[in-house]
Order: structure tokens, then C-alpha cells, then sequence
């Protein structure tokens, strides 16, 4: 029909996929900080205040706004490998991403919620290597979601070099 009316028929890319895969990545990495968040915020004041701690340990109110930029941060470069699906494969990349998710998750649990640095530390450890991995995974989809991911493994490191150092003191 469009050869007889000379008129071309543009077909609108289905976007809805992209979209949905994107509300997931961005619905689960706010669930984890949420439920991170949630049992973090209890035990601040009662029982990590009373913690022996390095000098150079970041006042409590820097983790608050360093933890929700570093989220967003995860989401969008978890958002830029999904929509970037076209490439060979990115099974591997947000596997990474979603396991690390549930470690970063766990460390709260383990270190928070159990009142244990020592758990809280085996996790980071094992969160650091996985966040490593997801960076070089997102690296190799997106150049931009890899160095959207980059601070977040650079605070994971601060993360557990302060977490060794929580243990190291006798907590």
C-alpha cells in the first residue's frame, strides 16, 4: 500500500521491553537500599556510635548521601547494559550486577543487623570481587555504564578497608 500512495509507513520501536527491564533494575537496586537502609538506620545511634572506630572514620551523616548517590549510580549503568541488549550478550553483566545487589544487601544485614563487623567484612570481601567483576562486565557493554560503576567499587574499597580496620580494633 505504501508503494501505491508513495506515502512511507514508519514502524515505532517497541520500547515497552526497554522500559520494563529498566523499572526493574531501577525498582530492585532502590528495594536494596530500602531494606539496607532500613536496617541500618536502627542500630546507628545504640550500637555502631559505641563501636571502637579509626580517627579517619567518616562522620554518620556523609554515608547517608554517599550510599543514595552510589545507588542511582548503579541503577543508571544497570539501565545503560540492559538497554544496550543489542550487543552479544548481557546475561553475564546484570548477573553480576543482581548477585552483587544481594551481597551489598547482605553486609547490611551481616553488619548491621547481626551486630557482627567480623560477617560484615567476609561479605564486603566477597561484595569488592564481584563489584570488580561487574564494573569489568559493564565495561565491556558500555564504556559509560563501566565508569558509572567505577566510584561505587572505589566506595566498596573504603567500605572494607574501614570494615578490616572496625575489626582489627576488637569489635
Amino acid at each position: 500500500m505504501a508503494a501505491l500512495t508513495g506515502r512511507v509507513r514508519f514502524q515505532e520501536p517497541n520500547v515497552t521491553p526497554g522500559l520494563m527491564g529498566v523499572a526493574v533494575i531501577v525498582t530492585a537496586t532502590t528495594l536494596v537500599a530500602a531494606v539496607g537502609g532500613a536496617i541500618t538506620a536502627p542500630n546507628v545511634g545504640p550500637w555502631y556510635e559505641h563501636l571502637p572506630k579509626p580517627d579517619w572514620t567518616p562522620p554518620n551523616w556523609v554515608f547517608g548521601p554517599v550510599w543514595t548517590v552510589m545507588y542511582a549510580l548503579m541503577a543508571v549503568a544497570a539501565s545503560i547494559v540492559w538497554v544496550s541488549r543489542a550487543s552479544d550478550d548481557i546475561c553475564c553483566p546484570l548477573g553480576a550486577f543482581g548477585a552483587q545487589l544481594a551481597l551489598n544487601l547482605a553486609w547490611s544485614v551481616c553488619f548491621f543487623g547481626l551486630h557482627s563487623p567480623l560477617l560484615g567484612f567476609l561479605d564486603v570481601c566477597l561484595l569488592w570481587v564481584l563489584v570488580g567483576v561487574t564494573v569489568a562486565e559493564f565495561f565491556l557493554v558500555s564504556r559509560v555504564a563501566g565508569l558509572l560503576l567505577t566510584p561505587y567499587w572505589l566506595w566498596v574499597t573504603f567500605a572494607a578497608i574501614l570494615n578490616a580496620a572496625i575489626v582489627m580494633k576488637g569489635s
